[in-house]
């Protein structure tokens, strides 16, 4: 098995509460309303927090149906969110999890920035190809950059 980590940053004007609030807490209401071709829904077995199941389902005829993860830490006051990739068509054959360390800290400028650390654990020999991890880094951006959209927005959502 070889680990293979990689650390993605980002900056918002938005506080690390609110958007945290928005694309973490609230990630299973909202998202599926800002990104319906992106995201069909999400379901929540559980309070939300660690412990918790979340699945993802896809739009149909898209490459993947759905995705399943665990929720391993919720924090709302230090606005950390870790979660492992547990099932699902994310996950090929030659992947045995993927674990996502995420943190909101606030800027100097009064916004925010945000650190995530994706940790893949791959089996045997495989290598991870650069072209998929930039799919999966453009995904994830989308989805943090529509939200803020969002936030802009609303000032008064997630306040």
């Amino acid at each position: 098995m070889a680990v293979n980590t990689f650390t993605e940053e980002n900056t918002s004007p938005l506080s690390p509460k609110r958007i945290f609030k928005a694309s973490i807490v609230d990630s299973h209401n909202l998202i599926p309303k800002l990104m319906p071709q992106a995201i069909k829904s999400i379901e929540v077995q559980g309070d939300g927090g660690a412990g918790s199941i979340k699945t993802i389902n896809f739009p149909d005829g898209g490459n993947f149906k759905s995705i399943k993860y665990r929720v391993d830490e919720l924090n709302e006051e230090t606005y950390t969110y870790k979660y492992t990739l547990i099932e699902g068509d994310g996950l090929a054959d030659n992947l045995e999890k993927i674990t996502y360390d995420v943190k909101f800290e606030q800027s100097a400028d009064g916004g925010s920035i945000s650190k995530v650390t994706s940790t893949y654990y791959t089996v045997g020999d495989f290598k991870l190809k650069d072209e998929e991890i930039k799919a999966g880094k453009e995904k994830v951006l989308a989805m943090f950059k529509a939200v803020e959209a969002y936030l802009l927005q609303n000032p008064e959502a997630y306040a």
